[in-house]
């Protein structure tokens, strides 16, 4: 006789409905979650530890960006002193020395033509908004739209002055509550004041070690990695340093572009300000989309308040630059490096804005680029390491 076989156990990832959700890899996910969310919790609890990390990282952030920034910029420049047999450090001196004399140029010759601009705007910009705001209520007084108005008994006239006056007001007891403010915490503005200033300071000698020893780092990392990941981790590394540094060069090239375009065609059409605006428009263009719209709006408002035919040559103006920025000039400074949809560009600016202010904005879109890249080599990883994943999309979809 056959010896009977012995019957397989059931178990409780056997069962249908449980094979249905996912069996054994949805249990060991959501154990995986489950000890992920105890480590938040647990770091919730004693968050006082990590005190001493969190005031580093704030007096560290701002000197690290802007010399991570310079560092980014100079680079090229400090290799071409190198292809020219220049030493490394005497370079960057040399890098110092004509930066230096370049801002002092700017400083002496452009600061005060800027200053002296910047002032009478700030003078003379109330009047621009008043006569702004009244120009409209005389467009509606002068329209269709006024009827439509008189017939549900809406003042247009006495909601403007209101909103003029109320505008006005608020704007006064803003200044004043800001004024208290500032003389009831002038210690802690000092002292913010005082820690900004020595981390401006500061940049020039990280900038100098970023660029002495800038690429060493990366070296360093790569030998503590263990060898069988050291291919992925350089890989991660030359991406990360692809997209920041294409995406700082061309966004300050574009930037200054547009700022020298924008001023050119605001002399050319007669425009009150053209330098100011078009710095303006320069320093608000390292913001993709958002920038130019805050660029544009005090030269919407001095351009109708002139007459309606500046604002005509305005449009032609910002219309040209536009396009020649977007057809021209971005496509061949940064090409298509960043691969990212606009749509996503915007949602990352508006949602960095609402958490960091306007530093998540400046910095938004390289800490997005940065992010896509390690879950792009993850992903990656994960494909290789599990090949069923892979087989299964090339028979489900035929490839």
């Amino acid at each position: 006789m056959e010896k009977e076989r012995p019957k397989e156990r059931s178990n409780f990832f056997s069962t249908k409905f449980i094979r249905f959700l996912g069996g054994k890899n949805l249990f060991f996910t959501l154990i995986i979650l489950l000890l992920i969310a105890c480590v938040i919790f647990m770091f919730q609890k004693v968050s006082f530890i990590f005190t001493p990390l969190k005031v580093l990282f704030e007096v560290v952030i701002l000197p690290g960006v802007l010399a991570s920034i310079g560092y980014y910029l100079l680079r090229p420049i400090v290799g071409l002193f190198e292809r020219w047999r220049i030493p490394r450090v005497w370079g960057i001196f040399l890098l110092y020395i004509i930066l230096i004399g370049i801002i002092t140029l700017l400083v002496v010759l452009v600061y005060p033509f800027l200053r002296d601009q910047f002032t009478n705007l700030v003078q003379e910009f109330p009047g621009y908004f008043m006569a702004f705001t009244q120009n409209i209520a005389d467009f509606f007084n002068n329209s269709r739209i006024n009827e439509f108005l008189d017939k549900i008994n809406l003042n247009y006239d006495s909601m403007v002055k209101n909103f003029t006056t109320d505008t006005v007001e608020t704007v006064k007891d803003t200044a004043a509550n800001i004024a208290q403010g500032v003389a009831s915490g002038i210690t802690g503005f000092v002292s913010t004041l005082t820690g900004i200033v020595l981390s401006l300071v500061t940049v020039p000698f990280i900038l100098f070690y970023l660029l002495k020893d800038g690429e060493k780092l990366p070296r360093f990392i790569l030998k503590v990695c263990p060898p069988r990941i050291r291919k992925e981790v350089h890989a991660i590394f030359h991406d990360m340093d692809k997209q920041i540094s294409s995406y700082i060069q061309g966004q300050i090239l574009v930037s200054m572009c547009i700022g020298a375009m924008v001023t050119i065609g605001f002399l050319i059409i007669g425009m009150k300000y053209a330098l100011l605006l078009g710095f303006l428009a320069m320093i608000t263009s390292v913001v993709p989309y958002l920038g130019p719209v805050i660029a544009i709006t005090p030269a919407v408002i001095i351009a109708l308040v002139t007459s309606p035919f500046m604002l005509f040559k305005l449009a032609i103006v910002w219309t040209v630059v536009q396009l020649i920025e977007g057809k021209f000039i971005s496509p061949q400074i940064m090409g298509k490096s960043l691969s990212i949809h606009p749509i996503t560009i915007i949602f990352v600016l508006l949602t960095a804005g609402s958490l960091f202010g306007v530093p998540g904005v400046i910095l938004g879109i390289p800490g997005y680029a940065i992010f896509k890249v390690l879950v792009t080599h993850l992903f990656k990883l994960f494909k290789q390491r599990y090949n069923r994943y892979e087989d299964e999309i090339h028979q489900k979809y035929d490839v």
